[in-house]
């Protein structure tokens, strides 16, 4: 399925799973989605399963916005509680869709609390309380974490079987231009990684790499890019200059933007340091993921950095927030930047790096080895400093799961490409009035 082909399914008020692998281009036809209900003044709930990618996405974790905590389950006082706070109460039940991102680390029975949540606030039983729900995310990706013997994911849910969701499996990739890289991939996902794909990859350990820009190393743990990132600032000669994170606001959801976000809350740099920039600015030059090396100090002392493509960016300010409608409730503002000599593979989740540098040798759950590998454009830009037996293994229920996804997608693609311009204009502006209609109804009764 194309994005265009998705995109148009989400503004018929599906309710859908945006799936497809690693740089297919899901999070652009998420934004693109967010932009198109804005634009119609349409209240849209953005949320993430972690902290790190509402960031990314400008939004709340679900299990904040929903007020779900760490709970691991709801009961009938805990609703009626929550709905007594008619804060609380008016901030759900205005979200005329909600989208819930990397929902391949959300727990399925967080997915039936939030289902709960909502018929509790909207008072109905329609899945989800007829809000329009889009889940975002690739299976293959990092898990829940689990304390059973295997994982499970959103589609265990009880409510998935009930809320009629349409399938929309991205096929595209945006991301990687090699074909030894996309078949490696695609391998891994089908659970058989090919002799001819292992040796290909083998013959990157240790490799060199063609580029003036040292490459990011990639960890499976935070200890070993603490020390990593220290001492390579550490070796560098000249002042160092710290940049210190500002905040305004409700102090305990820009404590959670600082928590969340990539950038530090202190930031030290000296000239020639590595970075990599962790916020999307087109039209400045940078993505989140762009690395590059700081080549000297604005009067005003902004950095000036070098990147790998060529472009010299004097870095502006970044500012993160969380918005409730057309309100700010609290907004955090730093460099987009962080130490870049090392991050771990959590982090990176997302994010397109222009090289690497992964360390596999201590992977210790499935999916974490395919997250790495598929950061990277083209194997080119790899180098692979160790790898264990886990890295290429995928989970052997997300092939099974993905399959079916795949053949649910392809029924929603033929129908789809069905309905002429005409119609689809039609069914478009049809569903945008019922949520304008609907809207002024249900806010009267808050």
């Amino acid at each position: 399925m194309t994005q265009t082909h998705a995109l148009d399914i989400l503004k018929l008020g599906k309710n859908v799973f945006l799936t497809g692998a690693a740089g297919s281009g899901k999070t652009h036809v998420l934004n693109q989605y967010i932009k198109y209900l804005k634009k119609h003044k349409i209240p849209v709930a953005i949320t993430a399963s972690t902290g790190i990618a509402a960031t990314h996405m400008q939004g709340k974790t679900i299990h904040s916005w929903a007020h779900i905590g760490i709970k691991e389950s709801l009961s009938q006082a805990d609703l009626a509680h929550m709905f007594a706070k008619k804060d609380v109460r008016t901030a759900i039940a205005e979200a005329k869709v909600l989208i819930i991102d990397e929902v391949s680390m959300l727990h399925h029975y967080r997915l039936d609390m939030v289902n709960a949540v909502l018929q509790k606030m909207h008072g109905n039983d329609k899945p989800f309380g007829g809000v329009q729900v889009v889940l975002c995310g690739d299976l293959f990706q990092l898990p829940p974490v689990s304390r059973m013997s295997r994982a499970q994911y959103v589609t265990d849910a009880d409510v998935w079987d009930d809320m009629d969701i349409h399938i929309c499996y991205l096929t595209e990739q945006h991301r990687q231009d090699d074909d030894a890289l996309i078949q490696l991939l695609n391998e891994m996902r089908d659970g058989e990684v090919s002799e001819q794909s292992l040796e290909i990859l083998h013959k990157r350990k240790q490799a060199k790499l063609n580029t003036a820009i040292t490459p990011t190393k990639l960890f499976t743990h935070n200890v070993d890019v603490d020390v990593m990132n220290q001492e390579e600032l550490d070796r560098l000669p000249g002042k160092a200059r710290t940049y210190k994170m500002t905040q305004k606001g409700d102090k305990s959801v820009a404590k959670a933007l600082k928590t969340n976000c990539l950038a530090p809350e202190e930031l030290v740099l000296k000239k020639n340091a590595i970075v990599m920039f962790v916020q999307n600015n087109y039209a400045k030059g940078y993505v989140n993921g762009t690395l590059g090396k700081v080549v000297s100090f604005g009067l005003d002392g902004s950095p000036v950095v070098d990147t790998l493509d060529g472009k010299t960016i004097t870095v502006p300010m970044g500012s993160w927030r969380v918005e409730e409608g057309d309100s700010v409730i609290a907004e955090i503002n730093q460099l987009p930047l962080r130490l870049a000599w090392a991050i771990t593979i959590h982090k990176s989740q997302g994010m397109t790096l222009d090289a690497a540098q992964i360390d596999l040798s201590k992977t210790f759950i499935m999916g974490m080895g395919y997250v790495a590998l598929s950061r990277v454009r083209s194997l080119d830009t790899l180098n692979l400093m160790g790898i264990n037996q886990k890295a290429l293994m995928v989970d052997p229920l997300v092939i099974e799961i993905d399959s079916q996804l795949t053949q649910e997608s392809e029924r929603y693609r033929r129908a789809i490409e069905a309905m002429s311009a005409a119609e689809l204009l039609t069914a478009h502006e049809e569903y945008i009035a019922s949520l304008k209609y609907e809207g002024r109804l249900n806010l009267a009764d808050i």
